[in-house]
């Protein structure tokens, strides 16, 4: 098939890959325009242009893809079927409409749940225990199309908003390219989504990363993997802000159950407080939450490097009953 690959972090590029090593002729790729980043304001191309030009493809770059000019540029490719997987800008009733078999989207979730445009790190906040990929004909709404093809898989104990991020990036691009023959055949039945079904996420902010002490330890520790690795999971110490990058509910994974131990005896010899320090070890800080203890096993503290407990202690020394903002 003759397509055009709307796409742009790095979530898509295994999809575009995947599409070349198929045989499909992707005629031309639309991804964001560069971006000035850093101090130096040096212009960086996004992975999908970068993966483009590596196979010599024509790479367009509208900043309006609704503009008359834009529109005009992709109908002059006349592509078969245009392939969508988090392009970044929505798309006119006239683009979906231009194509002979319409626009697919590539969404990481099993839709009608977490529309919108940050699914994968939703199901790790969540507590979600299946997530998957969903193959769909756009439409002129958020992620509201007809389903196509999907598949499911399970959310691991440690997986990451980056770990799960590269699974749905592979699941997404084998789905793709197994849809692809069967629209072509006319061999699918599209399943309208059920709205009573839906629910919507919003883009994550930096400040969706600050831990606030007061919530369950369990939902913290969801939390440390979700943000990983953006925006992170933070909290301050001592002035500066510290990044915990994995942490655990204290007796989850813990060895020895002495430490777990002394822990709850800590709590029942001393009120502590939300974000409290309340037991230290050579490998592991403990600090009080809302409900329950979390125990951090991988932290970064502003301009050092990110690094184990037990050797961030070894340069910074942390005390029972010290707080945490």
């Amino acid at each position: 098939m003759k397509i055009i690959f709307m796409g742009t972090p790095d979530f898509a590029v295994g999809a575009l890959e995947a599409l070349l090593h198929a045989g499909h002729e992707v005629t031309a790729v639309v991804t964001q325009p560069d971006k000035q980043k850093g101090r130096d304001r040096k212009v960086q191309f996004s992975p999908v242009k970068e993966c483009a030009l590596a196979h010599g493809l024509t790479v367009l770059q509208p900043a309006r893809i609704k503009a008359p000019e834009a529109v005009d540029e992709l109908r002059a490719y006349e592509a078969d079927i245009f392939v969508v997987a988090a392009f970044g800008q929505m798309l006119s009733k006239e683009i979906l409409e231009m194509p002979k078999y319409g626009c697919i989207n590539i969404h990481a979730s099993l839709l009608p749940k977490y529309r919108g445009a940050a699914p994968i790190q939703y199901a790790v906040l969540n507590g979600d225990d299946v997530t998957g990929v969903t193959i769909m004909q756009m439409n002129e709404g958020m992620d509201t199309g007809d389903i196509l093809m999907m598949k499911a898989i399970p959310v691991e104990k440690d997986d990451t908003g980056g770990s799960l991020f590269e699974k749905l990036s592979v699941l997404g691009a084998e789905l793709l390219v197994k849809t692809l023959p069967k629209i072509e055949a006319g061999d699918i039945i599209p399943v309208k989504q059920q709205e009573e079904d839906a629910t919507h996420v919003r883009m994550l902010t930096k400040d969706m990363g600050r831990i606030d002490w007061q919530r369950d330890a369990d939902v913290l520790e969801r939390l440390v993997r979700g943000m990983n690795p953006w925006p992170s999971a933070y909290c301050s110490l001592r002035g500066k802000v510290l990044k915990v990058w994995k942490a655990d509910v204290s007796g989850e994974n813990q060895k020895e159950e002495s430490v777990h131990t002394g822990i709850f005896k800590h709590n029942e010899e001393k009120e502590t407080k939300p974000g409290e320090v309340i037991l230290v070890t050579k490998e592991i800080i403990y600090v009080q939450t809302g409900n329950g203890a979390l125990a951090l096993e991988e932290v970064q503290l502003e301009g050092k490097k990110r690094m184990a407990v037990k050797d961030f202690l070894l340069g910074c020394q942390i005390k029972e009953g010290e707080m945490l903002g």
